[in-house]
């Protein structure tokens, strides 16, 4: 066996040990056991692993590797998506640098273009995925485009169509006029920004006078078809049915009242555009008011509005109009207004609501039975406050825009004839076979795709085979649970269930466990503009400071923001980013994955993760050091447990029972919270002090030792298995080299057992006697702390035991407290007996007291004594308030009354042993 390394170095092991695992198909589902599935949330394939993605991705890897090593048959489903826009618009840009756009090329040779890219270069996120430590099955990576997933998405559609819950219409839908295409409204970012708010004059047709209409957007009037008022609004109640002149035209419009209007906004008067407001479509469609759409596809003016201005874009447009609207004395004022611009988050352009003819699903059909799911419990919420957001978006939904004006992508399965008649199917061919088609029926397939959510919709069934009947469906769909963030409920969960009620019969997965998401230590969200996005494999690897300023500055058009965003860099990582390692990683996630909607990640917290890791690897060692060519029980022989051995053990049973219950919680954070616990502060920071008491001593017997051999070796194994899921990587290296000395022949831990509470370890008795131990010598090392006694130094102490104190404790384990609390010697007063000037400490019933003659500067001890008795007179104070409230007394549980009275009591008692040390400092030389 190698020695193992005396320094933690995460990247000398992390690759290997992966390879490893992928190479021996470890992440395989094993075919025994109760099936446990989940779907990976599959990242575009043209995306790179961004916080988000590490965050969601180690809970799920933690997941599958604690189920997997509890007996079950796990399936973590991988795959890529397709990513119709992203993908699209990459390619393009290459295209660009040649001087070549894709019309140039046709949608064929572009698409195969495409495809090129994808095998070259669109494995990046995979790569990323594995370095995280994802232990998900390779061998059935699946991509979204490809021909199963693609029969899937045309067989639903077809049948979709076939019943009626699809169709094509006119309606207003997202349009973004550089990328030419609709989307959805996840692609569309909101941001607030600096406006003007136009107070215009409409006049009125039959009376001297007008109306004041304040917009944002003075450029759509030309689309106005009303102007609308609060029916309640008294001002304009005697207008309602009427009508004005539309400024800059010859029309007419009426005044009408509708609900929607905000009376205290701008002058209470609003301007009903359909074709270009979304809720102003909604107000059009009360009213039976005809929209005018006024835009081209690339939102410059069309047809629709005067020659003067046809032809522009739509921001000249609004230079123009307002500088005609001045000439005519049109317009009242202008103000300052700060308003929330919807723009692309891929072209960063203003996106057009805008009148198209699109493909809809019919969602509210669809809806019904998943409203259902999740009321009857079928699927469940975790937390279960995200019910609400779900059911209220469900009962509300809408139409579902499906197509998209896009080359790359699921084409529509629809071909037309030359009389525009409509023909659904797989290919050509089974549309001539079904609707027995001659060849000489002349067909053209719709030019759109579908929306990228439409595929995804069938992820969790189609991935897994559908819309054949697999042993793979039969096994893992429904699959255990889904994993991602509030932010895609509607667009992504809600879409799924429906479609897997709708076409298996079944819910998609038993539970959403549904995440924060990841913000900055500022709680701002990461963005390249803000300068503060945090790259997982820079935590992982380490980035230099240069490099790191660069990353965040590439591609910013304004050298004032990168100027900033170089500024703030600097000043947060001075020397870069070190490399903490996947593991410190890992647990940094896995310790703030609390049930809370938005989780700030601090990069501080990382280098405490990394320190748990040394502080394993270290505790590592010293089992090894103190355990290898030794007798550690393997063999039957007889052994002696001690107290310490019989404490870690029990606190051992307690941290499986831990794990456990949260894992079970979805509480990622109280999991790994329970075991940094127990790894830090009782297994190192006092099992492995008292095994050296014990280990050390000529007290102790053979069986003893061989019991401290055993237990140090079983206990830490185990604890490497409890571990494993959220540190595979440094449980691996170490497991392997302390396995033998526990008496394990596994491969790898990743195939060994999860630790189960075994009953027999608990031990009561021992856990009230340690604590009672570390409660001394705690008090003891916060004395010698305080009083600035250096550590090495012994300590002689007196006791003094009260009238109901049992002195045996304390001479079976002497030599504990000796060792540990680093004692010469003890003395033991009697009850009545006046110990020298002293510093003391209370324990339950036993008094702790050092002599102070010799030991420590009298003033600062003085001084120390006098901040305690200050803390101490102010709880007493607050304590005494509350006793002599007759509210408190008379109505607070007795038990919390009691419970005031002692501590009253308590504190009263310790005032005057610590007046007593004061006064006692007088006489001290």
């Amino acid at each position: 066996m190698t020695e193992i390394e005396k320094t933690y170095h995460p990247q000398s092991m992390e690759q290997r040990w992966y390879n490893q695992w992928e190479s021996k198909s470890y992440f395989a589902s094993s075919g025994k056991g109760y099936p446990y599935s989940i779907m990976l949330p599959p990242p575009n394939v043209t995306g790179s692993l961004h916080m988000g993605h590490g965050f969601g991705f180690t809970l799920i890897d933690v997941l599958i590797r604690y189920h997997r090593m509890c007996g079950m048959n796990t399936l973590w489903q991988t795959g890529t998506d397709h990513a119709g826009i992203a993908t699209q618009m990459v390619v393009e840009r290459k295209l660009n640098l040649q001087g070549k756009t894709r019309h140039d090329l046709g949608r064929e040779a572009f698409i195969k273009k495409i495809w090129e890219w994808k095998e070259e270069s669109g494995g990046n996120i995979t790569r990323q995925l594995r370095r995280l430590g994802a232990s998900m099955d390779w061998s059935r990576e699946r991509f979204t485009m490809d021909e199963g997933l693609s029969c899937a998405v045309r067989e639903v559609f077809i049948r979709l169509y076939h019943e009626g819950l699809i169709y094509r219409g006119k309606r207003l839908v997202n349009w973004d006029p550089v990328l030419l295409t609709a989307i959805s409204d996840l692609e569309v970012v909101n941001q607030e920004e600096d406006g003007k708010l136009w107070h215009i004059r409409y006049p009125f047709t039959d009376a001297e006078g007008c109306m004041i209409v304040a917009t944002t957007r003075p450029e759509t009037l030309l689309g106005d078809v009303a102007v609308a008022v609060h029916p309640d609004d008294e001002r304009y109640q005697h207008l309602i049915g009427k009508h004005v002149k539309l400024p800059l035209t010859d029309r007419t419009i009426p005044i009408i009242a509708d609900h929607y209007v905000d009376p205290l906004f701008g002058t209470g008067c609003v301007k009903i555009t359909p074709a270009h407001d979304f809720n102003d479509y909604a107000v059009g469609s009360r009213h039976g008011l005809d929209p005018i759409n006024i835009f081209t596809p690339t939102a410059h003016l069309n047809e629709n509005t005067p020659k003067s201005y046809q032809g522009l874009d739509r921001f000249k447009a609004r230079e123009q109009i307002v500088k005609d609207l001045e000439t005519q004395q049109l317009l009242e004022k202008v103000e300052n207004h700060k308003l929330k611009v919807p723009r692309g988050d891929r072209s960063n352009t203003v996106i057009e609501p805008y009148l198209t003819y699109q493909w809809y699903v019919k969602s509210k059909v669809l809806a019904e039975p998943a409203i259902r799911a999740v009321e009857n419990g079928d699927i469940k919420f975790v937390p279960e406050n995200w019910n609400k957001t779900y059911f209220q978006w469900m009962h509300n939904i809408e139409d579902w825009c499906i197509s998209r004006q896009l080359w790359w992508g699921h084409r529509i399965p629809v071909w037309y004839d030359e009389n525009g008649n409509t023909y659904v199917g797989h290919d050509e061919a089974d549309v001539r076979q079904h609707y027995q088609l001659n060849a000489d029926v002349l067909l053209t397939q719709d030019d759109d795709v579908l929306d990228t959510w439409f595929s995804a919709a069938l992820w969790p069934f189609s991935s897994l085979g559908w819309p054949e009947q697999t042993n793979d469906l039969k096994v893992f769909f429904p699959t255990s649970v889904l994993i991602t963030g509030f932010d895609i409920i509607f667009f992504w969960v809600a879409r799924m269930i429906m479609m897997s009620l709708k076409f298996t019969g079944q819910v998609p997965f038993r539970e959403v466990y549904i995440t924060g998401l990841i913000r900055d230590a500022e709680g701002h969200k990461m963005s390249k503009s803000k300068g503060n996005v945090l790259d997982p494999i820079d935590l992982i690897d380490g980035i230099e400071l240069e490099a790191l300023i660069q990353k965040r500055t590439y591609g910013l058009m304004q050298p004032a923001m990168a100027q900033k965003i170089e500024k703030a860099t600097r000043k947060e990582f001075p020397e870069g980013i070190p490399s903490y390692g996947t593991d410190a990683l890992r647990f940094t996630f896995c310790s703030v994955a609390s049930y809370t909607r938005e989780i700030r990640f601090d990069t501080n917290r990382l280098g405490g993760y990394r320190n748990f890791c040394n502080k394993l690897w270290n505790a590592s060692r010293y089992v090894m050091m103190n355990t290898e060519s030794h007798d550690t029980g393997l063999q039957d022989k007889l052994m002696t447990l001690s107290l310490p051995d019989r404490w870690i053990l029990s606190r051992l049973q307690n941290t499986i029972a831990e794990a456990h219950e949260q894992i079970k919680q979805y509480r990622f954070d109280l999991y790994a919270q329970a075991l940094y616990d127990f790894t830090w502060n009782e297994f190192c920071d006092w099992y492995l002090e008292l095994s050296k008491s014990i280990l050390t001593s000529n007290k102790s017997t053979l069986e003893m030792l061989r019991g401290t051999r055993h237990t140090l070796v079983t206990v830490l194994e185990a604890l490497l298995r409890l571990l494993h899921p959220i540190t595979p990587f440094i449980t691996e290296e170490i497991w392997q080299r302390v396995a033998p000395l526990a008496g394990k022949k596994g491969e790898s831990i990743m195939l060994e057992h999860y630790p189960q509470v075994e009953e027999k370890f608990f031990d009561e008795n021992a856990m009230k006697e340690l604590e009672w131990l570390k409660n001394i010598i705690v008090a003891i090392r916060t004395l010698r702390s305080e009083m600035n006694v250096p550590p090495g130094r012994l300590l002689s102490i007196l006791l003094r035991k009260g009238s109901n104190f049992d002195k045996t404790n304390y001479a079976t384990h002497q030599h504990l407290l000796f060792s540990l609390a680093k004692l010469e010697c003890v003395n033991w007063l009697e009850q009545n007996a006046i110990p020298p000037q002293s510093t003391a400490a209370f324990v339950g019933e036993l008094e702790i007291f050092i002599p102070l003659a010799g030991l420590i500067n009298k003033d600062e001890e003085a001084a120390r004594l006098n901040r305690e008795m200050a803390k101490l007179k102010k709880d007493l104070a607050i304590i005494e308030n509350k006793l002599k409230n007759p509210q408190f007394v008379d109505k607070a549980p007795a038990e919390v009354v009691d419970k005031e009275r002692v501590r009253l009591q308590e504190i009263t008692l310790t005032l005057s042993k610590l007046e007593n040390q004061l006064e006692g400092l007088v006489n001290i030389v």
